[in-house]
């Protein structure tokens, strides 16, 4: 499925009033300026997408094959680069910028991003588990719960919730609906909240869900 998409940076979030006087809380993204680098194209890449480029970044600070990749095409460095499916791959030129208004108010989108990272953590605040009776006698507390095979087959199935690292992982929040554009600032105003920190880098898609919350 073709989206429209934006590379973009969670700048925080903070509260609004919707069109029926709610407060609900929104999310603020700076999305854009993205510049068009690369087209795929069916023919030779077997999909249709665009890949842009986000963000200004000294040349000096990016490797050699990097430096090729832009230097070929006459554009300036950009920081981070991401790829995003479309129909029509002719509709874009290589060194065309797009900014926040290629989305409208009230559209539903996608965003991604890289989620908190929380350290170590127990199977509990992890996986959201149920501990144990808290009286003395009990002896067993927090513990991760039985690992399920005795003697055969003699280990652990894959995908026992265990403890270890938590956050910091590719999440997506879907359907999320666009409250407001402010294009001469390129900021995205969304309601709810999106994976990552304050500052982290985000991808913002046009998306299905849209489509279904709408016919409801």
């Amino acid at each position: 499925m073709a989206t429209k998409g934006l590379i973009g940076r969670k700048l925080g979030m903070t509260q609004l009033f919707d069109e029926e006087g709610r407060l609900v809380p929104v999310t603020v993204i700076e999305a854009g300026p993205c510049l068009v680098v690369q087209r795929r194209t069916p023919e030779r890449d077997g999909y249709a997408a665009i890949q842009l480029g986000f963000g200004e970044v000294k040349e000096k600070k990016l490797n050699r094959p990097l430096r090729g990749h832009f230097s070929k095409r006459g554009l300036a460095p950009r920081r981070l680069l991401r790829e995003f499916r479309v129909d029509d791959v002719d509709a874009y030129e290589v060194g065309q910028e797009l900014k926040a208004d290629v989305f409208t108010a009230g559209e539903y989108v996608d965003v991604t991003g890289i989620s908190r990272g929380k350290g170590f953590a127990g199977a509990i605040k992890r996986h959201g588990a149920q501990r144990g009776p808290m009286s003395h006698g009990s002896k067993y507390h927090r513990g991760p719960g039985s690992m399920g095979p005795s003697t055969f087959p003699g280990r652990v199935f894959k995908g026992k919730k265990l403890p270890g690292h938590m956050g910091g992982r590719r999440v997506t929040a879907r359907g999320l609906r666009l409250l407001r554009v402010d294009p001469d600032r390129n900021l995205l105003i969304v309601e709810g909240s999106v994976p990552g920190a304050r500052g982290s880098y985000v991808l913002v898609r046009s998306t299905t869900v849209a489509r279904k919350k709408a016919a409801r």
